[in-house]
């Protein structure tokens, strides 16, 4: 991930609610909550059918990057495990209240671990030194969390880089890399692992199935950096080459070690858990026209050419779930300009079933002239909706989010995020069976009205939807009436006003977000 070079203080989640948001309530048990839906239990409206996919579902999420304190752990978090996680669930909260549904945490930045990994030693992003375990699993920690708030998690894994500084032997001595400085190779100011080196591409897919295995996430995510951007001189590989090229080209050579991993990689996780998705996030630019009549009429560092990282052929060949370039440019950029980019990538994706998303600049709002005006990435999402390839948004990152730079996030949220959204179906999974007894009483008082419902069993989250007036019991749902999407078996509902009439429906959807048909809908009058 490119960083950015001004981090802004962040600001309260609140700062940034232009609506009340509804809470969740546990799904049995407690404050009058049902038990699950007895098995074989069939649907309250049978002839009435699940809602199929629109142009309300959406990926919307933020980057949460761990490396140098970016975003998470800052420096002051890391003298004790409370505060760590205080700082984290805020971080959590203003994902919540701009309405996203997915973080894409960073838990491998520099061939580290963000938990008890046998591959790899502890992050020095979480407590200062690099080796020390922080006193408790990080990652279980920051999945809980997330899911709490029916946030997807994505864990972040960097394949290649394994520090910013070129001193070897300030490394951990347990590190995968002074073990084996045979595969280390040091280029610009840091050091990376050789990928033309097979025992690199090993330890970089046992990391992540590592994670795939032992956690409840819901995607793997690489970002940008395969081959390392050019920093001058030539990346030193030659003796690998030498023992591995057999009779290719330099380039093509490379561009098959990152192929070979993504590759693998997609088969792995695929094969071990169907339901986890795997996406790429790469530079924005494959190539340029000039280059080859296939890429995009722009004047940019090219991923082909210069990070040896084919990302058209990984969309073409499915290897992955979806793609997020990032598309770091302004409208108008004479360089890239983000609707030429955005044509091009709709272009790509057609007929693959990769979704595609949109890696947004939000750390470059009010960074210069050009990105002064707050509406600038208001303006990129109302161009996505031209383009019904493009399935949501992906912000770098969270603390640019949350420091809400010249409002740029409160009109985010209110010209284009003022529901909450269900992301797009990914492959594989099947719709749960329904929900069922949804009831919906005033609080009283003006306090809202309280939903709730049977659980459905396998279900993973609950999508409520309200209609102003009483409708009928069995009907479908609009998905323009999204009001939460939970983990749970109820909410409370504050937006509903006093004296006026709502009817609430109530659907049930599995991990990939396949949904059920609604519940019979329940009608309340608000106190």
């Amino acid at each position: 991930m490119t960083s950015p070079t001004k981090i802004i203080t962040r600001v309260g989640a609140a700062a940034l609610a232009a609506t009340t948001l509804t809470a969740c309530l546990p799904a049995t048990g407690e404050n009058g909550a049902q038990e699950a839906m007895p098995p074989g239990a069939k649907g309250e409206c049978p002839a009435v059918k699940a809602p199929g996919d629109s142009a309300h579902r959406q990926l919307r999420a933020m980057w949460i990057a761990t490396v140098g304190g970016a975003d998470w752990p800052k420096p002051g978090d890391r003298g004790g495990k409370e505060r760590q996680q205080a700082s984290f669930r805020k971080l959590m909260d203003t994902a919540k209240a701009m309405n996203l549904n997915a973080v894409v945490v960073q838990i491998r930045p520099n061939s580290d671990a963000f938990y008890d990994s046998p591959y790899e030693p502890w992050s020095q992003w979480i407590t200062g030194k690099a080796g020390k375990d922080p006193g408790y699993d990080v990652l279980e920690f920051m999945l809980a969390e997330a899911h709490k708030r029916n946030l997807e998690f994505h864990a972040w894994f960097n394949p290649y880089r394994i520090s910013r500084q070129a001193d070897l032997s300030k490394l951990p001595a347990d590190s995968p890399a002074r073990r084996h400085p045979e595969w280390v190779r040091k280029y610009g100011s840091g050091l990376w692992y050789d990928p033309g080196v097979p025992q690199v591409r090993e330890l970089a897919t046992n990391a992540v199935m590592d994670v795939v295995r032992k956690y409840d996430i819901d995607a793997v995510h690489f970002d940008d950096y395969f081959y390392p951007y050019p920093e001058g001189g030539r990346y030193p590989d030659q003796a690998t080459y030498k023992a591995y090229g057999k009779g290719k080209s330099l380039a093509e050579w490379r561009r098959g070690n990152v192929d070979t991993l993504v590759r693998s990689l997609s088969q792995k996780i695929h094969q071990a858990k169907p339901w986890v998705r795997f996406g790429i996030s790469p530079f924005g630019v494959w190539r340029n026209k000039t280059s080859d009549p296939a890429g995009s009429d722009t004047r940019a560092l090219q991923s082909y050419d210069d990070q040896y990282a084919d990302t058209r052929k990984w969309v073409k060949e499915g290897w992955v779930d979806y793609i997020t370039p990032q598309l770091y440019w302004s409208m108008n950029d004479p360089r890239a300009s983000y609707t030429t980019l955005v044509r091009w990538w709709s272009d790509q994706v057609k007929g693959t079933g990769v979704q595609l998303t949109i890696g947004q600049a939000a750390y470059r709002v009010g960074s210069d002239a050009t990105w002064r005006d707050p509406a600038e990435l208001s303006r990129h999402l109302a161009f996505n909706k031209r383009y019904p390839q493009v399935r949501g948004d992906v912000y770098f990152s969270a603390s640019s989010l949350a420091a809400n730079t010249r409002g740029f996030a409160q009109k985010l949220r209110d010209d284009h995020y003022q529901r909450p959204a269900i992301p797009p179906v990914a492959k594989g999974g099947r719709a749960p069976m329904p929900a069922g007894d949804v009831s919906a009483t005033a609080e009283g008082g003006g306090k809202g009205v309280e939903v709730q419902w049977r659980p459905s069993r396998g279900s993973t989250a609950y999508a409520v939807y309200r209609v102003a007036g009483r409708k009928p019991a069995c009907a479908p749902v609009d998905p323009g009436a999204l009001i939460a999407t939970v983990r749970g078996g109820g909410i409370i509902d504050p937006g509903a006003r006093s004296g006026k009439t709502y009817t609430y429906y109530v659907t049930a959807l599995d991990r990939t977000h396949r949904e059920s048909a609604p519940a019979r809908g329940a009608t309340v009058t608000g106190g």
